[in-house]
């Protein structure tokens, strides 16, 4: 049997949480809202898999998330979903684009997901901020391989948006995907220059999961108003 379900039994009450306060908050737009953060999930399970007697051998291999991860990568599209709701009465920001910009967050997530998973098999991983060689495993560290996934990891939720594109006021499909790619590639850099500080004894994975996040989530939205 595959094993990718990589929540312990506290983090699956945790994501259960989560996934009820997006789809209660996200009021019509929730099913959707839990659809994506649950692909995010299954995702993540999968590419934590591949590779994994690979990543055990070199001793960066985890198969369990607690409610820590879950709450780090759930925060901001709770929070984004939480505005939502608030919006849909005072109207103050375009609900479409509180829409991309959840897509937007949980694409960084996965970019970083994508990127730290299956950007440990392959190629030399570099430190970003000092551009030295390191051993693999090394928070703050990119690979090409690992910039290649998160490129996939975002485009994979990113596609998700054609499944709602007619409830999105016509806006054009092709320059939303390139907004939630570019987002989720500055959140996944994001969380390398924190990883940086990691290595250094200044916050944690969860702290840097959150940056990620959050900065998928505020770049999408002047890259928005700018396209």
């Amino acid at each position: 049997m595959l094993d990718f379900l990589t929540l312990d039994a506290k983090g699956v009450a945790a994501a259960i949480v989560v996934g009820v306060l997006i789809l209660a908050l996200g009021q019509g737009m929730g099913p959707y809202f839990l659809g994506v953060i649950l692909l995010f999930l299954v995702l993540s399970g999968l590419v934590t898999w591949v590779g994994r007697h690979r990543k055990m051998a070199i001793g960066v291999y985890q198969k369990y998330r607690s409610w820590r991860n879950v709450v780090a990568n759930g925060a901001m599209p709770v929070l984004i979903a939480g505005f939502y709701y608030l919006n849909s009465g005072a109207g103050i920001v375009p609900a479409n684009f509180i829409v991309i910009s959840y897509v937007a967050s949980v694409a960084a997530i996965t970019a970083d997901k994508f990127s730290s998973e299956l950007g440990v098999l392959a190629g030399r991983p570099m430190m970003l901020l000092t551009m030295k060689m390191v051993r693999r495993g090394t928070s703050g560290a990119v690979t090409a391989a690992g910039v290649g996934a998160g490129l996939l990891g975002s485009l994979i939720i990113g596609s998700t948006l054609l499944s709602v594109i007619g409830t999105l006021g016509g806006l054009n499909y092709g320059i939303l995907l390139v907004v939630v790619i570019v987002s989720g590639l500055a959140g996944n850099i994001t969380d390398t220059v924190f990883g940086y500080f990691e290595e250094m004894g200044i916050g944690n994975k969860f702290t840097s999961n959150f940056a990620c996040s959050f900065i998928g989530w505020l770049i999408s939205m002047p890259l928005l108003l700018i396209l």
